[in-house]
Formats: C-alpha cells, structure tokens, sequence
C-alpha cells in the first residue's frame, strides 16, 4: 500500500502526465498521502485520484496538485504564500518546504482541525490555519507572493486580487461544475495578466463557515 514501487508508479505517472519539476515529483514521493485520508481509504491514497474526506469535500488527485504546485513555483520563490481550501492539508504539505510561510483558510472547522494535527504530526512548523471564509482572504497577512485556491468559484474574488504582492501569481480554477478552468494570474502593477492552464474539476468555492 504504501511501498516505494507504489510511490514510484504514482511519480512515474505525474512525469508522464507533464510534470516536469523534480522537487515536486520527489516531495509527492516522499509525502505520506495516506495519513491525509481516512483508514478505510488509505489502500487508494497512492493512486492518481480524488478522494472524499468528509464534510462534502475531497483531497485533489495528486496531478492536480503537482500542477498547481509547479504553476505557483514557476517564477521564482515565495516568501509568504496564501492557501484559500486547506482541506485535509495535503496540499499545504506538498507546498511546505518550497516556501517560507503558508497561511491557509478552511471554511470546515473539523477538517481545519485535522488538517493542523496532521501538519503537525508531520513536523511542518511554517503552516498556519484558520477557520474562516476565503473569500475575505487573510488581510492581516497580506500582501502575499503566492495565492494557491483549491475550490472553484464563479469568478475570482476580488480580495484575493487585492492581497496579491505586485509580482505576485494567484493559481485557481474557476467556473461552475462541468466548465472550469486552472488560470494563473500575475500582478503587475494594477494590472493582472492571466493564462489559462487547462481544464479543472473541484468542489466549489462556497462562502461562511461552518
């Protein structure tokens, strides 16, 4: 279940798949996905796929992020990084080594609390979550060199645009279910220029907090 030779299947996938990054690849190796989902779905941890965790929500499939990841990455490093859907913290620990400080927002207050004890658990001491709304972003800690969303909204929230530093890229799929899109998006200035990624399917970004 948790072999090298099944890490090594799930890495020689991704590669094939287009990622080309090698600290990506090797952080997705070395990561114990299997910790981030239930027991009874830790068999499925190292296969290419979504997976539920509770509470309506999923753990992305490992290519999605590994290319969320590569397109944060790419650029340049990041001091000061913004995660909007902390989920189980599965993505956060793929970013964690790569960056100085993550400040994540998890609108689920169980799974803010499971994704801080695994974070934990792990030893990862430069994360930092919070039960709140990401739509509001976290303007405390704003300006950010790096936003990474893991929910789809229908648009992209203008608060995020707001606390991203100048130079700043913000990766988010956008769209309702069945037509959304991974874009980046680079500040320059008082201008956002965007790219578009390719296609995307995730849980949709909803507002409040329960």
């Amino acid at each position: 279940m948790t072999s090298a030779r099944t890490r090594d299947r799930l890495v020689q996938r991704l590669h094939a798949q287009g990622i080309v990054d090698e600290r990506i690849l090797v952080r997705i190796r070395e990561l114990p996905r299997h910790l981030f989902v239930d027991e009874a779905l830790s068999s499925r941890a190292y296969e290419d796929t979504a997976l539920p965790i509770g509470h309506g929500q999923t753990i992305s499939q490992p290519f999605i992020v590994a290319k969320m990841t590569e397109a944060l990455l790419e650029g340049g490093t990041l001091r000061k990084v913004l995660e909007v859907g902390s989920g189980c913290g599965y993505q956060t620990a793929v970013l964690a080594p790569f960056v100085r400080w993550i400040y994540s927002i998890e609108r689920v207050e169980p799974l803010a609390d499971r994704a801080r004890s695994t974070l934990r658990d792990l030893g990862m001491h430069n994360t930092r979550i919070e039960h709140s709304d990401g739509f509001a972003g976290w303007p405390r800690f704003a300006p950010f060199d790096g936003i990474i969303v893991t929910a789809a909204p229908g648009a992209v929230p203008a608060a995020l645009l707001d606390q991203l530093a100048d130079g700043g890229r913000l990766v988010i799929p956008v769209g309702p279910d069945g037509d959304q899109r991974l874009v980046r998006i680079v500040r320059k200035g008082d201008r956002f220029e965007r790219e578009e990624l390719g296609p995307a399917r995730f849980v949709p970004l909803l507002g409040g907090v329960i």
